[in-house]
């Protein structure tokens, strides 16, 4: 009892915040709002599902003697499809509220162009260099220039990574995967 009279607990709703130094500014301005975000989307989405659906028509909607053709379940999802991205193009205009919210701002997107961009050159080098080397370089890369690691530190850590990627794929299960000049170098 003397214990609580010398130190009361607290009562009220104090809350501990921990600021993120690497969190993106608070007054970074705009670049699209959600209203535009929505409508993008979804004509993009009522485009798909417009190709899609002509896809699925040219190979056939209906039934034949065996039953729906290839194309006749897929069809009809493309309707729907189709359907739910033009209800929120509708929708997107009719909410004047969304107008004006902030969807992502300049130093958020600039957060996503850091992850984007390099996920984007690894897809496209792996075409060229193989899974293995693409994954080593954005293992590195990632490591040293978003999570500012020492050189040293990234580079051993993506060739870890990567051997034991190479060794659980190509050597003990033996899957096929995408391979560059350096494994076809090393006979693989």
């Amino acid at each position: 009892m003397l214990l609580n009279a010398e130190y009361p607990m607290s009562t009220t709703d104090t809350e501990i915040v921990v600021e993120d130094p690497t969190a993106p500014e608070g007054d970074s301005p705009s670049v699209a709002s959600t209203r535009s975000v929505d409508v993008v989307v979804s004509i993009l989405l009522f485009a798909l599902a417009c190709v899609l659906g002509f896809d699925n028509w040219r190979t056939g909607i209906s039934w034949d003697e065996s039953g729906p053709q290839a194309g006749y379940f897929p069809f009809y999802l493309c309707v729907i499809l189709g359907a739910a991205s033009l209800y929120g193009i509708f929708a997107a205009l009719r909410n004047r509220g969304e107008a004006s919210e902030t969807f992502v701002t300049r130093a958020q997107l600039r957060r996503v162009l850091q992850v984007f961009v390099p996920t984007l050159l690894f897809c496209i080098a792996m075409q060229f260099l193989g899974l293995y080397v693409a994954s080593f370089l954005l293992t590195a890369g990632f490591m040293r220039l978003v999570g500012r690691i020492a050189w040293w530190k990234s580079l051993l850590t993506a060739f870890i990574f990567t051997a034991a990627m190479f060794i659980t794929f190509d050597i003990a299960f033996d899957v096929i995967m995408p391979k560059g000049p350096l494994e076809a170098a090393f006979g693989y």
